[in-house]
């Protein structure tokens, strides 16, 4: 009897059991079901039917769990990355990698085997649907955790909302946190208000773009000063015009105080550059009086290293950078070592034929790389943490590889000047760069301070073309594009000092940058040359001159 009991106890908790666990998923599944069809009429040939298809992977956005789903599916139809089976009509995204395809189900999340292109048909868009996706993508975007991605999508629906997207962006307005996004908010409401027919809130919109720095902002403000053949504005309204006059002057005020951080930046960044290229050559020149043409060519050396440093570890590219700044230094170090005592110790005092045999090696070293690695340019992938930009504002952002050279490039001068002015190699290339003579009679071998010196200088020649290759291509000819902006930088500093190079070395960069628009790239070098020039008919030795009892000489 107990046993009886206990199988029918058993059954019914085995069928409420089922109930409770598969009975709910039943909707689950009937929704993915419904979801896969209508991802699938995505594969439709007409546009209009794409587009109801489109709207129909909309409708999914509103239930819970396939928000991320259809943001993925219009994210990838925009891209053109969207694909579909020619067998089966499966809808998949198809991306190439080391010259094979990649197929993904986008409904499943699982790959497939197939990597023939040819199996595949590419979903197409025009810029009808485009314009459409691009709005209902940053009306999910919307809901982003990530702050910067809902100001981007703010920035995305400038000028192409209708009043629902107003609606709606004032309902997520009360409930934005950051300054940035609740800003961008307020002027793309602004922007809605000046299509109203009420001039007082047309006003109040353009107060409110007044403060806005968005480039479509300004364009609306600039579109309501349009004036017609007779030189007279298009717009009726007297108050609207002043009200525009001055917002738009306020723009470019605040436009003009960003626009000189941003060249300032720029120049910083080109100074960084020449500080790495040059604080090389100004320790070489200042304590061997070598002439050093093949100063670029080290630079090139030390872009290649980081480029095969990459080929190693494809893997690990994000550590590669890590790995390369030190081999760079070590590599460019022996070829600079090398070149030093098998050509450069035999001619010291002889500058003119310094120059002669180090160009030669420069055109040698040129002609090695192309051997090697071809003549072509070499792409350096920039590590992940090195990409994208920190943006203060919709005009003016800083480069994170920029300003990580920056940075790098004064870590590199002040570990310079420490082993300058603490360890025993830097005393003694003081000693050598004073007075030679006096540094041999106190028992200094200048022979071997002079290799070293040509080693360390030649090693962070290496380093800057580390630095150069997040920037450029690597390419045989990388080097001669700096020789002899390095060689300004070192004269104009002062011969030898590392404070001048420092100080040379960003000025010139920052002088460049505000000449290059107003005169352009060319006569901007060649305005800087004449400025050297004329500045070294009144300080013969540079800003900070080397002191020293031989220092004349």
């Amino acid at each position: 009897m107990k046993i009886n009991s206990f199988v029918s106890f058993y059954k019914i908790f085995l069928t409420i059991s089922l109930f409770v666990f598969f009975l709910p998923g039943t909707p689950a599944i009937a929704n993915e079901h419904s979801f896969s069809e209508a991802v699938s009429l995505l594969s439709a040939k007409k546009f209009k039917d794409k587009e109801v298809a489109v709207d129909k992977v909309m409708l999914f956005a509103k239930q819970e769990g396939y928000s991320e789903k259809v943001l993925t599916v219009l994210k990838l139809l925009l891209k053109g990355q969207l694909y579909y089976k020619k067998d089966n009509k499966q809808i998949v995204s198809l991306q190439k990698n080391n010259g094979k395809y990649n197929a993904t189900d986008v409904i499943l999340g699982n790959k497939l085997s197939e990597t023939s292109k040819r199996k595949f048909k590419k979903i197409t868009v025009n810029n009808k649907l485009r314009r459409k996706l691009r709005s209902l993508i940053a009306k999910l975007s919307l809901k982003n955790s990530n702050s910067k991605v809902r100001l981007s999508a703010v920035q995305e629906m400038m000028g192409t909302s209708s009043a629902k997207d107003i609606e709606s962006i004032q309902t997520y307005l009360t409930t934005e946190k950051n300054s940035n996004v609740i800003g961008a908010m307020q002027t793309l409401i602004a922007l809605s208000q000046l299509e109203s027919n009420d001039d007082d809130i047309r006003l109040a919109g353009i107060n409110i773009i007044a403060e806005s720095l968005e480039p479509k902002a300004r364009n609306k403000i600039v579109s309501l000063l349009e004036k017609d053949e007779d030189g007279k504005y298009l717009e009726q309204n007297k108050d609207i015009v002043y009200a525009a006059i001055k917002a738009k002057r306020k723009i470019d005020e605040r436009r003009d105080v960003y626009d000189f951080f941003e060249k300032v930046f720029f120049g910083l960044s080109l100074g960084s550059v020449l500080l790495l290229a040059a604080i090389g050559l100004a320790i070489t020149f200042g304590v061997m009086g070598v002439i050093n043409m093949a100063h670029g060519e080290l630079i090139m050396i030390g872009a290649y290293t980081t480029y095969v440093v990459q080929l190693l570890m494809p893997n690990h590219i994000e550590y590669s950078l890590l790995v390369a700044v030190p081999a760079a230094f070590i590599v460019a170090g022996l070829f600079g070592i090398a070149i030093e005592r098998g050509v450069i110790r035999f001619l010291y005092g002889r500058p003119l034929e310094t120059l002669l045999a180090t160009f030669g090696i420069s055109l040698i070293l040129q002609q090695l790389v192309r051997s090697v690695f071809s003549p072509l340019n070499r792409s350096v992938e920039t590590p992940l943490w090195m990409s994208g930009a920190l943006e203060i504002n919709p005009v003016f952002s800083i480069t994170y590889n920029r300003l990580s050279i920056l940075i790098f490039s004064l870590v590199v001068f002040a570990l310079l000047m420490l082993i300058l002015k603490k360890t025993s190699l830097g005393l003694k290339v003081r000693a050598v760069s004073q007075n030679r003579a006096m540094a041999r009679a106190m028992g200094i071998r200048s022979e071997w301070v002079d290799a070293m010196t040509f080693g360390l200088g030649s090693g962070i020649a290496g380093i800057a073309g580390v630095a150069l290759s997040q920037l450029t291509n690597v390419g045989p000819n990388l080097g001669q594009a700096y020789i002899i902006d390095s060689f300004l930088v070192v004269v104009f500093g002062g011969v030898g000092n590392l404070w001048g190079t420092l100080v040379a070395s960003m000025s010139l960069g920052v002088f460049n940058k505000f000449l290059e628009p107003e005169a352009g790239a060319v006569l901007a070098k060649i305005l800087i040359l004449f400025f050297i020039i004329l500045f070294i008919q009144k300080k013969p030795r540079g800003l900070f001159p080397q002191k020293g009892r031989a220092a004349e000489n």
